[in-house]
């Protein structure tokens, strides 16, 4: 085992192994690889290329680098055209605090039966005149940042469940294409995470209308792993079970704590009008992660921006509630 698979139980290095092509005995040439490719694509600032970065990539792609390295480009060239929305890209930014402790993203403590991350979306409490979509977007991009430097994340992934109960018609209305377009490339095209599951529940039927809107931005490949259970509770529970999940998605948890994830980030600088009840979060490499995306995402080190962020990702197909699940979205 190479230091770089340091810390991992045996059974997820077999995991990636298995699943995503990882072989420690050529781990360094594999890095390398990408590192080589790096040349190639002069008119992106490439601001941090070590090992442990790297290898997060190639897990993403299972190992095949020239889509690792295309992951890796996608990622910094992102941020270069959005240099606006990483700009004090910390979780004590007004904008991303305010989004963090209304609940955006909530992440719950314990994984799932696969050992992937479970984050929640309760699409209802956005609150417009508070929270623009930028600043939700951005809390959720940070809150991945700080998740993926847990190596165990990197292999076995992330789930994500958006709640659309109550969620209005005039909500919906501020999704426009150019926002949702803007989401779709943060969070597949240019971020390393392997997403094993979007899952939709309670979506009304405007929310089937969006797919119009989305689709062209979509690659074919991505409608495997999106779910639209509607109220169709059982078939969450087929897939995610049960004791992993709080009691709004029939599960044996108690009500998640909206508070919880942004109580991690922010520590004793966490305030709010609000009232909440504390639930613990173990949450590793926390504290490091935040003061390295400080220093690594900080305005100074984005100076270039360039050319064309290919769109992609998330995505799902219209179908009434109350039918069996199908499968809509595949994210890596």
């Amino acid at each position: 085992m190479t230091h770089l698979q340091a810390g991992l139980s045996p059974e997820t290095i077999e995991k990636a192994r298995l699943e995503l092509n990882e072989n420690p005995d050529i781990l360094h040439q594999d890095i390398q690889q990408v590192r080589d490719m790096i040349i190639t694509r002069p008119d992106i600032g490439f601001l941090r290329t070590d090992d442990a970065f790297i290898l997060r990539f190639l897990r993403a792609r299972k190992f095949h680098q020239t889509e690792a390295f295309r992951l890796l480009a996608q990622y910094f060239q992102y941020r270069q055209l959005n240099l606006d929305m990483f700009k004090n890209f910390k979780a004590d930014d007004p904008g991303i605090k305010r989004a963090l402790i209304d609940g955006f993203p909530g992440v719950l403590e314990n994984r799932d039966h696969c050992g992937r991350k479970i984050l929640l979306l309760f699409a209802a409490n956005w609150d417009q005149s508070r929270n623009s979509f930028i600043d939700i977007l951005r809390a959720i991009l940070l809150s991945l940042e700080i998740l993926i430097e847990d190596q165990e994340l990197q292999i076995n992934g992330f789930i994500l469940i958006i709640d659309w109960s109550n969620f209005s018609f005039k909500q919906a209305s501020k999704l426009t294409p150019s926002i949702l377009k803007l989401a779709i490339e943060g969070l597949q095209d240019s971020f390393p995470a392997r997403f094993g599951g979007v899952h939709f529940v309670n979506q009304p039927w405007y929310i089937h209308a969006l797919y119009t809107l989305i689709k062209p931005f979509l690659k074919d490949k991505t409608r495997k792993r999106i779910f639209l259970h509607g109220n169709n509770l059982n078939s969450l529970h087929q897939l995610i079970h049960p004791e992993c999940l709080p009691s709004e998605f029939g599960g044996t948890l108690p009500p998640y704590d909206m508070g919880t994830w942004a109580r991690t980030l922010l520590g004793p600088d966490y305030s709010d009008e609000n009232e909440y009840t504390h639930t613990s979060y173990n949450a590793m490499h926390v504290k490091h992660a935040s003061s390295n995306l400080e220093r690594e995402c900080s305005p100074k080190h984005m100076k270039r921006s360039q050319s064309v962020v290919e769109a992609g990702t998330l995505k799902h197909e219209d179908q009434s509630e109350n039918e069996n699940t199908q499968p809509l979205l595949a994210l890596d």
